[in-house]
């Protein structure tokens, strides 16, 4: 039996060894200009998932909420994020941590990508999409409202 990797080098930059290069829920409309790689999974036995975002210049991606949580680390580029109630700006090496059930949104510089590493775990619920009454909650703050796209 053959162990899992234990070494995964870039082939490219932001582009590593082993893991195809996906374009991130082209179909339903909720993401922009957003690519996902799987970089570590169940075979490592961790029962955590660690995987590669990358949103293009002027991308975003949904605008949502669930039960697990996320630990995100920026890498690439800048932008910013909806944490809950809060719209945060992102450079490299910046943490944010999304607590269960927070609303949350990531959006790149319009002129930069902007990729982050997300760990979550294996074992994660659906995303859930903002109705129009959670929608008129969030753009009571005015600067809630310019940030987020549905």
């Amino acid at each position: 039996m053959r162990s899992p990797p234990t070494h995964r080098g870039q082939s490219a930059p932001f582009v590593w060894e082993g893991g195809e290069v996906r374009a991130y829920k082209e179909q339903d409309g909720t993401f922009r200009s957003v690519t996902r790689q799987e970089l570590t999974g169940e075979e490592h036995g961790q029962g955590t998932s660690l995987r590669y975002f990358e949103v293009g210049p002027g991308g975003h991606t949904t605008l949502e909420r669930h039960e697990h949580t996320h630990v995100v680390v920026a890498i690439r580029g800048s932008g910013s994020a909806l944490v809950v109630d809060r719209v945060l700006p992102l450079a490299p090496h910046d943490i944010v941590f999304v607590p269960s059930w927070g609303w949350h949104q990531f959006r790149a510089a319009r002129d930069e990508p902007l990729g982050f590493l997300c760990a979550v775990v294996l074992d994660r619920d659906r995303p859930v999409l903002p109705r129009a009454e959670d929608l008129a909650v969030l753009r009571r703050d005015p600067v809630i409202a310019a940030f987020i796209r549905v």
